[in-house]
């Protein structure tokens, strides 16, 4: 079995929690739930679904940045939004970030998420050694 390397950056919030920003086994790399907030004060961004959600990418690209990966590199993702009713403006704002040849996804309608955020994302990316 391949071993366990943590990734972490600054350009991306630190861990609310006993976890990590991601992890890498192998040529897999699985990232923690991202939510909106501004890596350099810690508070979540202003702003709605939208900003919310291109706050989240920013943080996933920044930590698969550290991992040796980009956003291209991602085969699933997992949304999880606080309401059905940003579906729309919360795609709206991911399908920029995955533009062609969009990653496996789910989408989940949480009933609350850390800090009363409106959108967590997580994702699991494929590299090359």
């Amino acid at each position: 079995m391949s071993e366990k390397k943590v990734i972490s950056t600054s350009q991306a919030p630190k861990a609310i929690g006993p976890y990590s920003q991601a992890i890498r086994v192998g040529n897999f790399i699985f990232t923690s739930g991202q939510i909106p907030l501004d890596p350099a004060t810690g508070e979540i961004v202003p702003g709605g679904a939208k900003e919310q959600t291109r706050q989240v990418l920013e943080n996933l690209k920044a930590i698969l940045a550290a991992a040796g990966a980009t956003l291209q590199d991602v085969v699933k993702t997992t949304l999880y939004i606080k309401d059905m009713a940003d579906f729309k403006a919360i795609n709206e704002v991911y399908a920029q970030y995955f533009p062609e040849n969009p990653p496996a996804r789910s989408c989940i309608e949480a009933a609350r998420l850390p800090r009363d955020v409106l959108v967590e994302i997580e994702a699991v990316a494929v590299v090359g050694e």
